[in-house]
């Protein structure tokens, strides 16, 4: 099953079941950039809006971007202000809905369906204002290498995502050629430090 289709039919159960992932990165980007000042928000990736519902409220502007339609119907009837945008986008594709830079660009269990970062972050780079921050939230490798993917149940099935495992290095290798500053690795656990972290998040600046 294609990636886009998978999300569309997760998308009615996505925000009702259990989903460790989920929670947890809701709470890593809230503490991440809590203390973090932006204005302007491109989000990649925004699902249902779970952290678009936080962003939407920290900033002036926010531009939400899925290529999941049933995900995004799901985060337009959530966040009704005018200051926050959806659009229906591949990240794959040019980045035609974007006009001018902004102050934070964030991505949330996004980049694990993506298997070359190298571009993504060359994309990144000249739609960040000047000291602006570049967060990102993922599963992390250590998970993955133990078979972890995104995954949801469907009638008795279980639908497993297309999913790559990336590196650390890769992430600081794309982020090297684009010519971004690292500020922050954190790793984030279940309960306490007792297995392998579930997700891994990354800050960066551009200088």
């Amino acid at each position: 099953m294609k990636i886009n289709d998978a999300y569309n039919q997760w998308a009615a159960k996505y925000d009702t079941n259990e989903n460790k992932t989920r929670d947890l990165d809701a709470l890593a980007t809230r503490q991440s950039l809590a203390n973090i000042p932006f204005s302007s928000v491109l989000e990649l990736g925004c699902g249902t809006g779970k952290n678009t519902i936080w962003l939407s409220d920290q900033a002036e502007s926010v531009l939400a971007v899925d290529f999941s339609r049933e995900m995004l119907q799901i985060a337009r009837q959530k966040i009704k202000k005018n200051t926050t945008t959806f659009v229906e986008a591949d990240l794959l594709q040019p980045w035609t809905f974007i006009q001018q830079p902004v102050d934070l660009i964030s991505t949330n269990l996004v980049l694990e369906h993506i298997e070359d970062l190298g571009p993504i972050f060359q994309k990144v780079k000249p739609w960040l204002a000047p000291n602006g921050h570049f967060f990102i939230c993922e599963f992390h490798p250590f998970k993955q290498y133990q078979g972890s993917k995104a995954r949801f149940e469907e009638e008795g099935a279980t639908i497993t995502l297309t999913a790559f495992t990336h590196h650390l290095s890769e992430y600081l290798e794309a982020a090297k050629a684009a010519e971004l500053e690292l500020l922050e690795i954190k790793e984030w656990f279940d309960d306490g430090k007792k297995e392998v972290p579930r997700l891994i998040s990354f800050l960066f600046r551009n200088g």
